[in-house]
């Protein structure tokens, strides 16, 4: 009975399915090819082929032995990229903008003040999402394409005494290099946290995160690190460790995918067998394995001297176009971005997609206030190349050429 019963049910739902009015797709489609492009944006950066082929291998189980061991090297290579001893030093597994969110998520509980440095686009972001999670934020602002100073630090921490501060250490939108040699240290003095973004420095420049002192840390892969988006460097002291779990104390993290308690059990950060939290970016964290390895054998110091060499070699080239800098003092500015003035009278879209029509090249415009005043010029890891540098001015000097003979007519 129960055989021809279960026949009977197969049958009756195949009728079902076959009365179904199912939608047809027409069109076949070929198997994706995207443009080649270089990419002199402020990221993505193209990636290196090494890092694409380790892409490419098998995908295993995200608790398999052989990905469990890939994990734990890669916690021990950005131990290294993040010149820290941290055993809080994983991926998680989102964009730059994921890692962000956790620092909040996990640090902190509704009511509680942080202090948030705003000289770019991403200070106000950071604002943004710790506003969103019941943070009460007090900004302090310098002009877009200007610094901190440790003076100017100091007093508002010693002012508002905050639970953490948060600065981006390479602001994108508008090329600075923030300096924090003793700025962990005061925060310490006054029992508070420094978190930093690191998304455009890591590998590009000097992060020395136990050395200054830094607290929490996080970047993206997609930068100096020339690997696709998808997963973020992260790592974090014991000091805010403990800040954390006293926050678990009082509550749960508000979301279940950013809690850095049960990622870190993933990621074998505390003494307890691994647990599953996630299903990991497998092929994501082959191909930041693979970056990292490429970094040590560099070394940090090469890599470092290598960006700023080609961030020199572009800002000498841009001077014989006359273009201007935006940060004028270079000891302020971010070698794996540039950010150029836009002569007056040119859009700068049209530019932009002038050089991505007639040469392949991507670079950026400006955001927020800046937006339509600068381009954003990326060399950044795989793409810190001086022939990328004669490539891209080569193109503009051309571009400029062409619009500026007949502004009126010209064509993109």
């Amino acid at each position: 009975i129960n055989a021809e019963y279960g026949e009977f049910a197969f049958k009756s739902k195949m009728a079902a399915i076959n009365n179904y009015s199912l939608f047809e797709f027409e069109k076949k489609l070929e198997f994706i090819q995207p443009q080649t492009t270089l990419l002199l944006g402020p990221g993505p950066s193209n990636p290196h082929p090494r890092i694409l082929a380790a892409m490419g291998c098998n995908t295993v189980s995200h608790l398999h032995r052989s990905f469990v061991g890939i994990m734990d090297e890669v916690c021990s290579m950005l131990r290294f990229v993040f010149q820290t001893k941290n055993k809080f030093s994983i991926c998680i597994t989102g964009s730059g903008a994921a890692a962000m969110e956790a620092t909040c998520v996990n640090l902190f509980r509704p009511g509680e003040v942080i202090l948030v440095g705003c000289n770019g686009y991403w200070g106000y972001r950071y604002t943004d999402v710790a506003q969103r999670l019941g943070l009460k934020v007090i900004q302090i602002e310098k002009d877009w394409g200007e610094v901190f100073s440790f003076e100017e630090l100091k007093l508002a921490v010693e002012q508002h005494k905050p639970a953490a501060l948060f600065l981006t250490h390479g602001e994108s939108s508008t090329g600075t290099y923030q300096p924090l040699e003793f700025v962990g240290k005061m925060c310490h003095e006054n029992n508070c946290l420094l978190i930093v973004d690191t998304v455009v420095t890591l590998a590009g420049m000097p992060v020395l995160t136990d050395e200054w002192e830094i607290d929490v840390v996080y970047s993206g892969a997609q930068k100096c690190l020339s690997c696709p988006p998808g997963v973020s460097p992260f790592t974090m002291n014991n000091r805010a460790i403990d800040k954390m779990l006293k926050c678990a104390a009082i509550s749960n993290a508000s979301s279940f995918y950013l809690d850095l308690i049960l990622i870190g059990k993933y990621w074998g950060c505390f003494e307890t067998d691994r647990i599953y939290h996630h299903t990991g970016s497998i092929n994501n964290i082959y191909s930041i394995h693979e970056a990292l390895r490429i970094v040590t054998e560099q070394g940090l110091l090469k890599l470092w001297k290598q960006h700023e060499e080609t961030a020199d070699l572009l800002y000498s080239e841009l001077n014989q176009l006359g273009l201007e800098l935006l940060v004028e003092n270079k000891q302020n500015r971010l070698f794996p971005l540039t950010t150029v003035k836009v002569p007056e009278g040119l859009d700068a879209k049209l530019i932009q997609q002038h050089l991505l029509n007639n040469y392949n090249i991507e670079i950026a415009g400006g955001l927020g206030k800046l937006a339509g005043k600068i381009w954003r010029i990326g060399l950044m890891g795989y793409n810190a190349k001086k022939e990328n540098v004669y490539a891209l001015t080569g193109a503009l000097k051309a571009t400029l050429e062409h619009f500026k003979q007949n502004c009126s007519t010209s064509k993109l």
